[in-house]
Parts: structure tokens; C-alpha cells; sequence
């Protein structure tokens, strides 16, 4: 894969992975009705270069300052996926012992993962102190003097930093909002100092930074320089009681707009911006946590029409793909666009739901959807699919994990397998086995 700073550009608000030849639609140089008819559907489909350029972009706009780009690896967490952006020099920002397993098969520097999550359990904080993990965030006075203790027993120093709660409310969803003071994540600002000074009395444990994450889907700058000012403030606050603050991590959350195909919603110099006008001045070296921002952009779900119906005044076309391949439309009602992949000459539009197979009333993916008329085995991509989708998905109904697929160039190739059947039987068991104590 070349540079893509370098061969390229950094334009990538004015290039696209996903473009109209004619009447067939491709993902960078792949016409997407050859993968549909080599892997079928549903499927998920990735563009290795939307991947480089969305991360590179946002480098890009920090340059000149000190900073870890740790990608978000809950938002698509298939080892490709990691391993492209480690490859451009990411870390990765974790929330269990198996994104760090991940991360780390993936070819993450152990050294630039940031371990963060609400539930840390005592396993899961040895195994990340024993692979050489770079920080732990925090999120309670609890997990503090556990990971005293794991590192203890271990006799080795845990690099921390606090997850810190600003009450700042931003995000595009109640359900995703996490920086109010009502939320499960972090430690009440006011309670900064006591937990410092904790840390600071522990021989394993050594403070370097504060970590701070505010919500998903934001859209405006405004929340990031509250929240800038506020993380500078307490900064100035601990090093006057004799902390060594040296980094400060800001988090993620920047949102997309899914009806343009998942496109970013905040230019990354605006960002960048807001950001460092109130941190710059410190020293302090930045680690960001972007996830959706760098991945939505970047796939799509090619799914198959089974047939068309009508129930009272509407008009459903019942899709090979469900809730249990793609549940945010069920989860947090939100849309993506549907689009076909080649186009009929005779199109007429008219409004049609989108439904999946699953027995729920909430297997919708969306509602009057203008399209032209969809015969069994049309061939749809449903956009701005890079981020939780495959990673959120089940096999509900005993439907098996679809395939992904990562598309570089004029190339493609499966980079996570369908599930087959036998594969999910094969892991249950009809008789009764007594398990020894």
C-alpha cells in the first residue's frame, strides 16, 4: 500500500471510495456486483484507501504536535481493519482483554495501546500489564487499588491515566452520550485530586496524563473546546500539587453524516483547532480515540432483495441482510442510505421499506426509502456501514456471521469468513455432560 500522503493527497473530502460508473456503483477500482456474485450476500465490504486517507487526514491536522492517534477498535474491530491503520503508525485504544489480543495480533506496538472500559476485571488488567500495555485509563476509585494490586503481585509499574467526567451532555443520541454526570463512565471531576494523590502514594502505579471522553456522533467543536478548556485548567491544577501530567487524553466521538455515505462531519483542522488552543500552550502530549470517523466512511453492506409485499398501505422489500448483521437502525434508530448497486434503465421511483428476514418488528433498516422497483436478487449497498456494524452483529435466528470483505485497488479479498452452520452446531452439544469440579 503506498503512502498516501504522499502519492495522494490529503483530499479526502473531495475523493471517494464509493462511485457511479455508468450504471454499476464500485468501491474504489471494484465493481461491487463482482464481489456480490463471488461471496454473495449479505456482506460487509471495506475500502483500504478510505481507511488511509480518513486516518491520515486527521494526523494530518495535529502535525507539529506531540500525539498518539489510538483508533478505537470496538468501532470495527477486524484484524485488517487494525492492522491498516497500524501499519500507518495508529496505536489502539481498547476495552477488554480481547481487543488488546487483537490489537496485538494485528501488529499494534503494545506500547501504544491505551486500555480503557468501565469494567476492567483483575484477568483482564494482568494480562494488559503483562503484555506492556502503554496506559490504563481509570474509571473508579476501585479499579485504582485493583490494579495496585494486580501490578503488585506482578512487581511491575502501570502507566496511568483517570478517566475524568466533565459533565459536558454532546452526541448525536442520548444512548451514546457519555460525559454528563449521570453517566456509568469515569470519576467525578471534583474527586481529580483525592485520586491522584492516591496514585501518587502508590509505589506501582505512576500518573501521566488525564483521560476525558465526552460522547459519539458529535457534530459541532464547541463540546471539544469546553472540554479542551476545562481538561487544561485541571492540568495547570495537578502539576501545581506536583503531578507530572504529560498527556492528556481527548477521546473520540466524532460524527458522521450517514446520509452522505458516512462522511465526516467536523473538518479534522477545525478539530485540531479547538483542541489545541487550550492544550498546546501545556506541552501535554495528545492521544485521540477516533473509531466511527475513521471507519463508517469506509464500508459498505451489500445485501439482496428476497421479494417484495404490500401489509395494509405499505410496500416492504425483505432483505437477505437483518437487524442481527446491522443493528443500529434497531438499537438507536438510525438510517443509512440504500443505493443499488447497478442502476435499471426503466427505474421508476417510489417509497419502499427496507425489512430484514428476523421475526421482530424492529428489523427495519428504513422507511420510504425511495427506489426503483427491486426483483428478487437485486443487489443494494447500505452505506456508511464501516463502523459497528459487523462488530455489533449475532447470529439471532441462528443466522450465521456474514463475511467482510477489504477492497485495495483494483482488488479484493475475504479478510473475515462466512459462518457456516455447522460451525454453530458444532460449538453446542445435545447430552448432558456433568463438568468436573
Amino acid at each position: 500500500m503506498p503512502d498516501l500522503a504522499k502519492t495522494e493527497g490529503l483530499e479526502t473530502r473531495k475523493w471517494r471510495a464509493l462511485t457511479r460508473r455508468g450504471k454499476s456503483l464500485f468501491l474504489e477500482e471494484v465493481e461491487l456486483a463482482q464481489i456480490a456474485q463471488a461471496v454473495g450476500t449479505p456482506a460487509y465490504v471495506y475500502s483500504s484507501q478510505a481507511l488511509g486517507r480518513a486516518y491520515l487526514e486527521l494526523d494530518a491536522a495535529f502535525e507539529g504536535h506531540e500525539r498518539l492517534i489510538a483508533y478505537a477498535v470496538k468501532a470495527n474491530s477486524n484484524l485488517a481493519v487494525i492492522a491498516r491503520f497500524a501499519k500507518l503508525g495508529a496505536g489502539a485504544d481498547v476495552v477488554s482483554e480481547g481487543e488488546i489480543r487483537r490489537a496485538l495480533a494485528a501488529g499494534v506496538a503494545p506500547e501504544k495501546i491505551v486500555f480503557s472500559g468501565v469494567g476492567k476485571t483483575a484477568q483482564e488488567l494482568a494480562f494488559a500489564l503483562k503484555a506492556g500495555i502503554g496506559i490504563f485509563n481509570l474509571e473508579s476509585e476501585d479499579e485504582l487499588h485493583l490494579l495496585d494490586k494486580v501490578a503488585a503481585d506482578q512487581r511491575a509499574k502501570a502507566r496511568v491515566s483517570v478517566r475524568l467526567n466533565p459533565d459536558i451532555a454532546a452526541g448525536g443520541n442520548d444512548k451514546i452520550a457519555t460525559g454528563r454526570a449521570t453517566d456509568k463512565f469515569g470519576v467525578n471531576w471534583d474527586r481529580a485530586h483525592s485520586i491522584y494523590r492516591a496514585i501518587a502514594a502508590s509505589k506501582w502505579l505512576e500518573a501521566v496524563g488525564i483521560d476525558i471522553h465526552i460522547g459519539s456522533q458529535i457534530t459541532s467543536v464547541e463540546p471539544y473546546a469546553k472540554m479542551a478548556g476545562k481538561a487544561a485548567d485541571l492540568v495547570r491544577r495537578l502539576r501545581r500539587d506536583g503531578h507530572d501530567i504529560r498527556c492528556v487524553d481527548i477521546g473520540g466521538g466524532l460524527g458522521v453524516d450517514y446520509a452522505r455515505d458516512g462522511c465526516s462531519v467536523i473538518d479534522p483542522p477545525d478539530y485540531a483547532a479547538a483542541i489545541l488552543e487550550h492544550l498546546e500552550p501545556l506541552g501535554v502530549k495528545l492521544i485521540l480515540e477516533p473509531g466511527r470517523v475513521l471507519t463508517a466512511g469506509a464500508g459498505v453492506l451489500l445485501t439482496s432483495a428476497i421479494r417484495a409485499k404490500r401489509a395494509s398501505n405499505r410496500r416492504f422489500v425483505i432483505l437477505d441482510a437483518a437487524m442481527n448483521d446491522m443493528i443500529r437502525p434497531a438499537l438507536y434508530g438510525e438510517r443509512h442510505r440504500a443505493t443499488p448497486i447497478v442502476t435499471s434503465s426503466s427505474g421508476e421511483l417510489a417509497p419502499v421499506d427496507l425489512a430484514g428476514p428476523v421475526c421482530e418488528s424492529t428489523d427495519i433498516f428504513d422507511r420510504d426509502v425511495m427506489l426503483p422497483a427491486l426483483n428478487p436478487g437485486d443487489v443494494i449497498a447500505l452505506t456508511g456501514a464501516g463502523a459497528y456494524g459487523s462488530v455489533l452483529s449475532l447470529e439471532y435466528n441462528s443466522r450465521p456471521r456474514i463475511p467482510e470483505i477489504m477492497v485495495d485497488g483494483d482488488q479484493f479479498a475475504i479478510v473475515r469468513k462466512r459462518r457456516t452452520y455447522d460451525q454453530i452446531l458444532d460449538e453446542e452439544s445435545v447430552s448432558f455432560k456433568p463438568c468436573a469440579v
